[in-house]
């Protein structure tokens, strides 16, 4: 679809193309925030978390475009067609992603849109679901022991018409993401041991990561379809395969309900001293 501008109408606004990191509103940039701050208008995607929703602006635009498995709320075309109309009508628009813009976010192809239009921006890059998510999983994505390398890849459901380089990601010294790879299991799970990779290789499947609801799979590869279809399973959700995962029994330092707990009893005390006073 081409894009179309406001013949005769100069753009007067900016577009801020803003990663929101992987889900704990703490690890959002002090850049981010401030940013959010001035939005007069704001499209977001789905998976960005309800308490970095909370800090927009009561007063700014909110429209949801977010992308889901097969739940498409907007076609890339919209969304792209969105922030140049937004652009000539709004002074600050924020086009606000989870984890960071360029890394599988499609960041890239709406800069080149705008840049078609004649409009400014600026990019704020955000945490990424790789590293936060491996962070809170007590999964290092590089170790001098276990793995000297890790690639990210998309697991996304046109691995059958895209011939994938199997043989490169088998790599026993290297550490495999995949995002967006759950509805693919089978496919990544054969086509990696079908390149070598051994069916005893260590994955960690991780759910909602960096929140309170953040839930480890672990197996091996040859058990990776199962390790997807478990019904405690939410998205989003991020496959880790390599020996690092062996490491997530020592290193996990990250318990939801210990946390929330903590963070509960800190709000209780908080709340009691301020009825002392």
């Amino acid at each position: 679809m081409e894009v179309v501008t406001l013949p005769g109408q100069r753009a007067g606004g900016k577009v801020w193309l803003v990663g929101a990191g992987p889900g704990d509103v703490e690890l959002l940039t002090l850049k981010a925030y401030r940013i959010l701050q001035t939005a007069d208008v704001v499209l977001y995607d789905a998976l960005v978390s309800a308490d970095i929703m909370a800090l927009v602006p009561q007063s700014a635009e909110k429209i949801p475009v977010g992308k889901r498995a097969g739940k498409h709320s907007a076609a890339q075309d919209e969304i792209n067609q969105l922030l140049v109309t937004k652009a000539f009508t709004k002074q600050n628009v924020v086009r606000l992603k989870g984890g960071d813009p360029f890394i599988f976010g499609r960041g890239g192809e709406e800069l080149q849109t705008l840049v078609e239009a004649g409009l400014a921006f600026e990019v704020i890059p955000g945490i990424t679901a790789a590293s936060g998510t491996s962070a809170y999983a007590g999964i290092p994505l590089t170790h001098r022991d276990y793995a000297q390398g890790v690639t990210f890849i998309t697991g996304h459901c046109q691995l059958e018409s895209r011939p994938m380089d199997w043989n490169g990601y088998a790599n026993p010294n290297n550490t495999l993401v995949i995002y967006m790879g759950i509805l693919n299991a089978g496919l990544i799970r054969n086509g990696l041991v079908n390149a070598g990779r051994s069916e005893n290789t260590p994955v960690a499947i991780v759910s909602k990561a960096t929140t309170q609801e953040q839930r480890c799979f672990i197996g091996t590869l040859g058990q990776l379809e199962k390790l997807a279809a478990e019904p405690e399973l939410k998205m989003p959700a991020l496959m880790i395969i390599g020996e690092v995962v062996e490491l997530a029994d020592s290193l996990n330092w990250f318990h939801p309900d210990a946390d929330k707990s903590q963070k509960n009893e800190e709000l209780a005390i908080n709340f009691h001293s301020e009825l002392a006073l």
